[in-house]
């Protein structure tokens, strides 16, 4: 993922200049970043970026008129509307830069970056105070890994960059191997490799001297769990208000947006508020072989009703032709934080980049407004795994169930999004610019102020569509939701969308072993037709046991893999064999097990 790179020291600067350049070289991912190095010897920081060409992020570094505030910033930030403006006017020689109003607000604000509202990070160095902070957004979603060594602070976007320049690093983090395995991603902070961490949200950390002197933060979620909660109306209104009137910022700058429209409530709500004038805001959805699935049914409708283009993004014969490069490159560009079965959202992102550089999401609308639980600790299959691994899997159950105790919204935005839901988001963002106005300040500032009453049904969201176009309320949703329909018909088609829902869901990824043998049985009559695609858009099941059953053999029986010491080899044998048979379904288990064997060979074998 784009972003900066560097180090606090006192080496010679020869040595830090070499370690930044080194740093940099290890995140420049495509031919459309922009990438490069600046130091100030005197606070001791040297530091590197890579950016997407022509994004917000582009033309670093920042400066003020008198050179003594230097920035490098990183990500992409929606300000009121006026002050990008109003503060670029301070510095002529910089209006062509779209980031560079952020100098001069730090002049003006003392509390800088807390203002601040998008996903971001960055360097900000004062030379009349001799100071330098190291700073990142309130969530924490526009990562910063670190490492503290007697020599130097380094820092960067990705862990391969520290990687590269200190490889004694190489050793996986027992306890994030077991969190990993168990939910998925690393909790608390940590992350795979044993030294390096990552830095805590709203994180203002001051350097001094060549080292860092303090790590403050600017923010805590309890000033926002401790407002007071509203009536449902007022609570209602308050909402609509903040969205209504801060979406607009989500759809400024000067890069083509394209909309990533599916069947659900949070992208409706989008296009429910955000008039765009016909032919302007091209929309596009991810589909599958088999069918149209409901994402794309719907999508067309919506974006027609809209006056907006649609298309569909096809996973099909290519992806699968080309999964090992992409099975790699996920694991690669995320250091191994998102799964190989986000392989084909890497896929996809690559197409939509062609559409528009910047996409525009329903991202984390569940999880803010109907406090969507996205992840839990699951059971690995039994006897796959070590017991010394399997004793960090029973810690990180533990640890996340002392984790979900505070207030639910903190959870899914402090935590489950900067943890669970980072790997995909960095895989996206290496490809294109990711939008969505769900992690707004203010709306976010807003919905903790939720009742309950508000929090267990779609009424929120049903209304805001509504009150926003009542022509995109007439259609329904991919879960049967809204729609035009009288009550029977209406009841009775959410009825039928859950069954197809689900029985995709055990089709696929849930399919009981027992099922899978009897599907085995009448392999020759294709029973996945009548099921798969309908809610998906990729279906690993099939994949991993047909087209890609080769690939799997070759990764997973291979003596490397085998002979991991956290893996049982019988039970990887059993696992791979019965699943390209056809007669046992192990789809989640070669998902991570093939995770797990690309980690080793991208980022610890290497040592």
């Amino acid at each position: 993922m784009p972003g900066i790179v560097g180090l606090v020291t006192r080496m010679p600067r020869q040595r830090a200049e070499q370690e930044v350049c080194k740093m940099v070289e290890s995140v420049r991912h495509e031919s459309f970043y922009s990438t490069g190095t600046w130091a100030d010897e005197s606070l001791g920081v040297y530091v590197g970026w890579a950016a997407r060409k022509e994004s917000f992020a582009d033309g670093m570094p920042l400066c003020n008129e008198t050179g003594d505030i230097g920035l490098i910033f990183s990500g992409e930030e929606y300000p009121e509307p006026g002050i990008a403006c109003r503060l670029k006017e301070r510095g002529h020689t910089l209006e062509e830069k779209r980031a560079s109003y952020l100098v001069h607000l730090y002049e003006e604000d003392p509390a800088f970056p807390a203002g601040l509202n998008g996903r971001f990070h960055g360097l900000l160095t004062d030379r009349t105070r001799g100071t330098g902070t190291l700073f990142n957004d309130r969530y924490g979603m526009h990562r910063i890994y670190y490492h503290q060594s007697t020599e130097a602070f380094y820092f960067a976007a990705e862990a391969k960059a520290i990687l590269a320049v200190r490889p004694e690093l190489r050793q996986a983090d027992a306890r994030g191997l077991g969190e990993l395995v168990a939910c998925g991603c690393v909790l608390e902070n940590r992350t795979l490799f044993e030294g390096i961490h990552v830095l805590p949200p709203a994180a203002a950390w001051v350097l001094r001297g060549g080292s860092i002197e303090q790590k403050a933060c600017y923010f805590q979620p309890r000033v926002w769990e401790e407002q007071d909660t509203l009536e449902p109306e007022s609570y209602y209104r308050e909402v609509r208000e903040v969205f209504s009137r801060n979406l607009p910022r989500y759809f400024n700058g000067q890069e083509r947006i394209g909309m990533s429209l599916t069947g659900g409530l949070d992208t409706r709500i989008i296009m429910s508020w955000q008039d765009s004038p016909p032919g302007t805001l091209p929309c596009y959805s991810f589909g599958g072989a088999f069918r149209d699935c409901q994402d794309v049914s719907i999508a067309r409708e919506v974006a027609r009703s809209c006056g907006q283009s649609h298309e569909v993004i096809q996973v099909g014969e290519e992806f699968l032709t080309r999964f090992p490069q992409y099975a790699e490159r996920t694991v690669y560009l995320t250091d191994a934080c998102a799964d190989v079965s986000r392989s084909a959202d890497l896929y996809v992102n690559e197409q939509a980049a062609k559409i528009a550089p910047v996409r525009m999401t329903g991202n984390y609308g569940g999880e803010v407004l109907r406090r969507v639980r996205a992840f839990k600790p699951q059971e690995p299959a039994a006897g796959l795994f070590a017991p010394e691994l399997l004793s960090q899997v029973q810690v990180a159950k533990q640890t996340y169930a002392a984790l979900v105790n505070g207030h639910p919204l903190s959870f899914a935005v402090f935590r489950q999004a900067p943890w669970h839901h980072y790997g995909l988001l960095a895989l996206e963002q290496t490809q294109l610019s990711l939008r969505s106005p769900y992690l707004d300040n203010d709306f976010v500032r807003a919905v903790f102020r939720a009742p309950q009453a508000m929090l267990t049904n779609n009424d929120v969201s049903l209304r805001l569509i509504a009150d926003g176009s009542p022509e995109l309320r007439k259609i329904r949703t991919d879960r049967g939701l809204a729609g035009n329909h009288g009550r029977l018909r209406a009841a009775a088609l959410r009825s039928f969308l859950e069954f197809t829902f689900k029985a995709e869901y055990a089709y696929d990824y849930g399919m009981p072993q027992a099922v899978a043998k009897i599907d085995h049985l009448f392999s020759s009559f294709h029973l996945e037709r009548l099921f798969l695609g309908r809610h998906k858009f990729y279906h690993f099941r099939i994949w991993y046991r047909d087209a890609l059953a080769k690939y799997i053999r070759e990764m997973l029986l291979d003596s490397r893999t085998l002979s991991r010491p956290y893996l049982q080899r019988s039970a990887v044998e059993a696992i791979v064999r019965g699943h390209t048979k056809g007669d046992r379904n192990h789809t989640t288990e070669i998902h991570k097990i093939l995770t797990l064997e690309l980690l080793h060979r991208l980022f610890l074998d290497s040592r």
